[in-house]
């Protein structure tokens, strides 16, 4: 099978040596791709889901979400005109914000179009990166040396939990300004 390709390669190559240059510019070459690979390459649902950057602004993460809108939209999990963040509170306020049908179908939607659609983590912080746990010490470090008192690892082992048992505003406060010019130092280095 591999020697009648490398003939077929050859042979075609031999042939195309001896035509005239306008015949060859209009010759197209083929290729060995199965349909089946291709078609499983465009199926693929995460291969659609957009992924957010470290620095995305609201303007942007807000417009990686519309497919994700749409496609809820369209499985009737959001009411026209609404975004997602107000779908979510309807969601979670139950019985009294929210008739039960319209939970369900919130949920319904969202199980079809989160896998498909809904912006992945930045790689930095995303639980399929081995290094993301190390991502986020790097921070905690970064936060402790620029003067946050109360800053660890939450439990999950990729977010940053600020301000401690105390529940300290200035740990708080100073983290939720630094965090972002510490991932970007820490990325930067990578």
């Amino acid at each position: 099978m591999r020697r009648l390709l490398v003939v077929a390669v050859a042979l075609s190559a031999l042939t195309a040596c001896g035509k005239p240059a306008e015949e060859t510019r209009t010759a197209k070459v083929a290729t060995l791709v199965s349909p089946s690979a291709s078609a499983s390459v465009k199926a693929s649902p995460k291969a659609q889901r957009p992924r957010e950057r470290l620095d995305t602004t609201a303007e942007e993460f807000e417009a990686l979400l519309g497919p994700y809108n749409k496609c809820m939209y369209d499985h009737g999990g959001m009411v026209k005109g609404s975004t997602i963040a107000q779908e979510r509170k309807k969601a979670e306020a139950g019985p009294a914000g929210v008739s039960g049908t319209q939970t369900e179908k919130f949920e319904a939607a969202n199980k079809i179009c989160e896998p498909q659609y809904y912006p992945l983590p930045p790689w930095e912080k995303d639980p399929a990166n081995p290094e993301a746990k190390d991502f986020a010490r790097a921070t905690v470090k970064c936060l402790k040396q620029k003067g946050v008192e109360y800053v660890e690892i939450s439990e999950d082992g990729l977010s940053i939990a600020l301000g401690g048992d105390q529940n300290d505003p200035k740990s708080i406060s100073m983290g939720l300004d630094l965090i972002p010019g510490c991932e970007r130092d820490i990325a930067a280095k990578k």
